[in-house]
C-alpha cells in the first residue's frame, strides 16, 4: 500500500499540484518562504537541486522497489527464467514506444521527433536493472551499481578534452547523443534523457530493487523496526556521499550525475520509509486513498494529460467563477480545477476497476 500511495504522491506534482503550489505562493510575493517554496516547483537550470528535480528519479526508485515482489510472484506462478526475461524486455521496450507516442509519434514527423523521453529512461533503466537483478545476486549487483556510478564520473571527467567537462557545452553526454541519437533534443543540442546518462539511472533502479528485497524479508527474520533503521541509515549515507561527491562532480539532474543519484536515492529512501511507517507499519491508511487512486494509474495520467484537454473540462465548470475573481485568485482556482479534474478522471477509472499498466 505504501508503494501505491508514494507513487501517487509523486505523480500529484506531475498532474498539476506543482502549478497549484506556484499559484498559491504568488499570492504572497513578499514572503521569502513562499518564494522559496515556489522555486521548489521548478527545475534548476543546470547544477543544483530542487524538489521538482526529485520527482522523476523517485518514480524510477519506486519502480525498482516493486520489482522483487513482481519477480517472486512470477516465480511462484511457475514462470521460467526465459519467460521472465521476455516480460522484462517487453515492458522496457513498451515504455520506450510510449515515450515516442508522448513526444508526438503520430504526427509522423520522424525527422523532428524527440526519441529520448522520460518514459524511455524509466523503461531502459528499469529493464537493464531488472535483468541484472534476476541474473546476479545482491552482492554482485551492488558492485555493478558502484562501478556504474564511479565509471560514469570518470568517463565524463577524463574523456572530454575540456577544462569544463561537466558544463552544458562540453559534456560527453551531449557529444554522444549528437553523434548517435536521431531527431530532436529537449534543449537545442542537448537532451537530459540521452544515451550515456542512462547508465547512472540503471544504478538508481538497482538501489530501489535492493530496498524492495529488504522490505520483502519476513518480519520474523528482520523486524519492521530494523528494516526502517537500515533504510534510514542507508539514506543518510547516500546523501552524505552525494554531497561530498558533489564537490568534484556537481549534483546535476540533466546529466544524471553520480552525486545526483546518491542524493536523490537518499531522498527517495526517506520518502519511502515515511510512507512505509505510516501505512504499512502503523496502518494509518484512511487518507492514503487520495494518493492510491493516482498511484494505481500513474502511467495513464502521465499520458492522458498529453491527450485529453483537462484544462478545457475544468474551465467549462469553473470558467465563470474564474472570470469573476481577481486575477491571482482566478489562477489558483484554475490550477485547483485542473488538478481536481485529473484526480476525478482517475477516480472514475478506479471505480470502474480500470487500471492501465505496462
Amino acid at each position: 500500500m505504501s508503494l501505491d500511495a508514494l507513487r501517487g504522491f509523486d505523480m500529484f506534482f506531475i498532474m498539476g499540484l506543482a502549478g497549484l503550489v506556484v499559484a498559491v505562493t504568488n499570492l504572497f510575493p513578499d514572503s521569502s518562504t513562499m518564494i522559496w517554496l515556489g522555486k521548489q516547483m521548478e527545475h534548476v537550470e543546470w547544477n543544483g537541486l530542487t524538489h521538482h528535480d526529485t520527482i522523476f528519479p523517485l518514480f524510477l526508485f519506486i519502480a525498482g522497489i516493486s520489482f522483487p515482489f513482481s519477480l517472486d510472484k512470477q516465480r511462484s506462478a511457475g514462470k521460467s527464467e526465459k519467460e521472465i526475461y521476455f516480460k522484462i524486455i517487453k515492458r522496457g521496450l513498451m515504455l520506450v514506444v510510449l515515450g515516442f507516442v508522448y513526444n508526438g509519434l503520430f504526427k509522423l514527423d520522424f525527422e523532428h521527433l524527440r526519441y529520448a523521453s522520460v518514459l524511455a529512461r524509466i523503461g531502459l533503466a528499469w529493464m537493464f536493472a531488472a535483468l541484472l537483478f534476476v541474473k546476479f545476486n545482491t552482492k554482485t549487483n551492488v558492485i555493478f551499481a558502484a562501478v556504474m556510478l564511479v565509471g560514469y564520473w570518470l568517463i565524463l571527467w577524463l574523456v572530454p578534452d575540456s577544462a569544463t567537462p561537466f558544463s552544458l557545452e562540453n559534456n560527453l553526454v551531449g557529444t554522444i547523443d549528437r553523434m548517435l541519437l536521431p531527431g530532436q533534443f529537449a534543449y537545442g543540442d542537448f537532451d537530459p534523457e540521452g544515451i550515456l546518462s542512462t547508465l547512472p539511472a540503471i544504478a538508481m533502479a538497482l538501489m530501489g530493487m535492493f530496498t524492495g528485497k529488504l522490505v520483502q524479508l519476513p518480519n520474523e527474520q528482520v523486524s519492521q523496526k530494523k528494516k526502517m533503521t537500515y533504510m534510514i541509515v542507508a539514506a543518510i549515507a547516500f546523501i552524505t556521499i552525494g554531497l561530498l561527491w558533489a564537490t568534484v562532480f556537481p549534483v546535476n539532474k540533466k546529466l544524471w550525475t553520480s552525486s545526483f543519484v546518491c542524493v536523490v536515492s537518499g531522498y527517495s529512501l526517506l520518502s519511502f520509509v515515511l510512507f512505509y511507517y505510516v501505512l504499512d507499519v502503523k496502518g494509518y491508511t484512511k487518507y492514503s486513498f487520495l494518493f492510491r487512486v493516482v498511484g494505481l494509474n500513474s502511467i495513464t495520467i502521465y499520458l492522458a494529460q498529453h491527450i485529453i484537454d483537462f484544462d478545457h473540462i475544468s474551465n467549462f465548470f469553473l470558467g465563470g467563477i474564474i472570470s469573476h475573481s481577481p486575477e491571482n485568485i482566478g489562477v489558483v482556482i484554475s490550477k485547483a480545477g485542473y488538478f481536481a479534474t485529473c484526480w476525478l478522471f482517475l477516480y472514475f477509472l478506479y471505480k470502474k476497476k480500470i487500471f492501465i499498466k505496462v
